[in-house]
């Protein structure tokens, strides 16, 4: 699961017994060699479909994280891009890991919660961040997102498919956040990290409610599932001009 440059499993245990500020600024140096970073492919996909759909002006990387995502930005964006992480352990790996870009590149720490910007940017990303969140915080999260955002902006993100219930796979999940949830009721600070929290169809909901309007673009690059799904999407929610 892990390369011999990831974390130990004695390293792990204490990152989840952190804070999730703790836990990965803890992480970070070892974070690109986990499999909770997003895997190039689903970042190369993105950035396809929104070269397809871009130029953009200003762009943001939510929760940014080492910067994976700011690759994806760089590409589409052409008047700056921004990553906002709240672990200082994170950006600082993402300042010394970004490589050099034909627009500016900078970092600010904050809460996605409590974004400290105007409506300043023309697209916005994620990548695998909703998991830190709880059901109840993802309409603040979304307002938030909408308030950036200049008339016309867009908030972008990919959406994996859950895989079937009751495969080996759906058991996986479920497990560990039934540990996590477990962790939480005995332990304070929670480390807040669930990976079956959201539902596809909430979050498409919660977005209109914030005020966007949403279309959903499939992947092709991941194909489709037997039952013709699509095993990769890529939300467009868009702040009305």
């Amino acid at each position: 699961m892990f390369s011999p440059e990831g974390p130990s499993l004695r390293e792990l245990a204490v990152q989840a017994l952190s804070s999730v500020e703790r836990g990965y600024d803890l992480l970070a140096p070892k974070f690109d060699h986990t499999p909770f970073r997003t895997p190039d492919s689903v970042l190369d996909a993105v950035g396809a479909a929104l070269e397809r759909r871009g130029p953009f002006g200003a762009g943001l990387d939510l929760c940014c994280g080492t910067g994976a995502g700011i690759d994806v930005l760089t590409r589409v964006c052409r008047r700056g891009v921004t990553g906002v992480d709240f672990s200082a352990g994170m950006l600082a790996v993402a300042r010394e890991r970004t490589p050099p870009a034909e627009v500016p590149v900078s970092y600010v720490r904050a809460d996605a919660r409590a974004l400290p910007f105007a409506p300043a940017f023309d697209l916005v990303v994620s990548f695998g961040a909703f998991g830190h969140f709880l059901p109840a915080e993802v309409p603040g999260l979304f307002a938030q997102v909408h308030s950036v955002l200049r008339p016309g902006g867009c908030f972008a993100f990919p959406v994996v498919a859950p895989p079937r219930p009751g495969s080996r796979a759906s058991w996986m999940l479920l497990g560990f956040d039934a540990v996590m949830r477990v962790r939480n009721a005995v332990r304070r600070p929670p480390f807040v990290m669930y990976y079956r929290a959201l539902r596809f169809g909430d979050i498409c909901r919660e977005l209109e409610r914030a005020g966007f309007d949403v279309e959903l673009e499939a992947l092709p690059e991941f194909g489709r599932r037997p039952d013709g799904s699509p095993r990769v999407r890529m939300v467009l929610a868009r702040r009305p001009a």
